[in-house]
């Protein structure tokens, strides 16, 4: 019968478990040297080793073949094999998904202080631990602190924030890394060597690229993939298989943005959807991307913030000085404001597709200060680097809500504020002011009075001294 890729290449050595190079080594030497400890609780995402990794210190501990516990178990002995089936009487695997309650708890504490019937150890695995409800967990804590000398725990979970400190405080902690993307398509390399398939460059690293750190997740796309095709793996047949990633579809639609190119954008964000990925799955990717060019442009290119393998660390490095840093932060507000409202709406599309095309005509958004200095002549907002002119940019609420308001007036009662209404001459100055219609031909804008009303009983001031010619506060622009 055929067996899963998955399973049939499951590690059985501290030295075959890929990416976890820390973790095996620490295990190792504490059972050369004897300090074996009776709790462990092995933490990380899905499809790292944690459960193989569980097993494994099962067989070093219960290996037949030498009188003690060894790094090396020979994977031949009755128990090595019982242990890596599933079938050991002495090694006992719980699903605390479905053994959550009380009474659980009770069962296995009873059968603890019972000893193991061939092996030296009873070994209790318990899988996704977090599910254990609070009085399950209250009633494991005396046993996990002081349990038997045969009786040893490894706990296992992909939430650690959901298990009680007074359980992590009892035990050995063991964080599993994301697994390297080299490291990934190396091993899939043996794996497709050994089951004598043929690949083109490039598609087993594509393959780990899709599996985001999990090697459960990497060997199930490539059971996928020679479902297809057993003997010679293209990369027509993985682009026709499988999805593109994640960052590739993330980067094209930052490229349209970053080209001021909304039609384009709007239709990398099609593709993206096509894919079958949700509005608000598709945003978390985009803000994750984001925030990594955000990184490489505000730490530098060489900063250890952004974990990513060498081959598109380039390709992000190039990307990220497409924007600056206020505009990243701009764009990661946007995008999390978008991931929120479209989990409420049921226009999920069209939200998305305004906030894209926002991003790619975020340029039109400018400080009027910004703008008039330009129309002056100023030789420094003149000369100013693109990056600069961004930092000036108003990607803020307050320039999604319209203008920037300009020196507001000091606040008055109503009894100082009576209602006046400008004379003609004074609109007809301020039309023909040439400044004013620099600005409106350059931002098709609507002349509006911001002055404040003279206070009462104040001697109002003639047509010909309401305000110099070119004065800016006579005005503002709404687009």
């Amino acid at each position: 019968m055929y067996r899963v890729l998955a399973r049939a290449y499951r590690s059985t050595t501290f030295d075959e478990v890929v990416g976890q190079e820390v973790t095996a080594t620490t295990l190792k030497n504490a059972l050369k040297s004897g300090r074996i400890h009776h709790g462990y609780l092995f933490t990380g995402t899905r499809g790292v080793g944690k459960t193989s990794m569980a097993r494994i210190l099962a067989k070093a501990l219960n290996c037949l073949a030498f009188e003690a516990p060894t790094p090396t178990p020979c994977c031949k002995c009755e128990s090595c094999t019982a242990v890596a089936e599933g079938q050991d009487i002495d090694v006992v695997e719980i699903d605390a998904a479905s053994n959550t309650g009380v009474d659980n708890i009770r069962e296995l504490r009873s059968n603890a202080t019972l000893r193991p019937a061939r092996a030296r150890f009873k070994v209790y695995i318990i899988d996704e631990v977090h599910m254990l409800s609070t009085g399950a967990f209250n009633a494991l804590l005396k046993t996990l602190e002081e349990p038997p000398p045969h009786v040893k725990f490894i706990l296992a979970t992909t939430e650690i924030q959901k298990v009680p400190a007074t359980i992590i405080s009892r035990c050995q902690r063991f964080d599993f890394k994301a697994i390297n993307t080299d490291a990934m398509a190396s091993h899939l390399a043996k794996i497709a060597a050994a089951e004598h398939v043929q690949t083109d460059d490039g598609v087993l690293r594509r393959v780990a690229r899709l599996a985001n750190g999990s090697m459960r997740d990497a060997l199930s796309l490539l059971d996928q993939l020679l479902s297809y095709d057993p003997k010679h793996l293209t990369s027509a047949i993985v682009n026709e298989v499988l999805p593109p990633p994640h960052d590739e579809l993330s980067a094209a639609v930052l490229q349209c943005v970053a080209d001021r190119d909304a039609a384009g954008a709007l239709r990398a964000l099609d593709i993206a959807l096509q894919t079958g990925r949700t509005v608000d799955r598709f945003c978390d990717h985009l803000i994750e991307h984001v925030r990594t060019l955000m990184l490489l442009r505000v730490c530098g290119p060489d900063t250890d913030l952004v974990d990513v393998a060498a081959t598109i660390r380039t390709t992000l490095i190039s990307q990220a000085e497409k924007f600056d840093g206020p505009t990243y932060v701009y764009m990661i507000a946007l995008l999390e404001e978008l991931r929120r409202n479209v989990k409420f709406s049921g226009a999920a599309r069209a939200l998305a597709d305004a906030a894209v095309v926002r991003l790619a005509m975020s340029h039109q958004f400018t400080d009027l200060g910004v703008l008039l200095g330009r129309l002056e002549g100023n030789d420094a907002a003149a000369t100013a680097s693109p990056a600069d002119a961004k930092k000036n940019a108003a990607p803020d609420s307050a320039a999604r809500r319209g203008p920037t308001p300009i020196a507001p007036a000091p606040s008055r009662s109503a009894a100082e504020q009576p209602a006046q209404r400008r004379t003609p001459a004074e609109w007809e100055r301020a039309t023909r002011d040439p400044l004013v219609q620099r600005v409106k031909a350059a931002v098709d804008g609507t002349l509006l009075d911001i002055r404040p009303a003279q206070p009462a009983g104040a001697n109002a001031a003639p047509p010909s001294e309401v305000a110099d010619e070119g004065e800016p506060t006579l005005f503002a622009t709404e687009e």
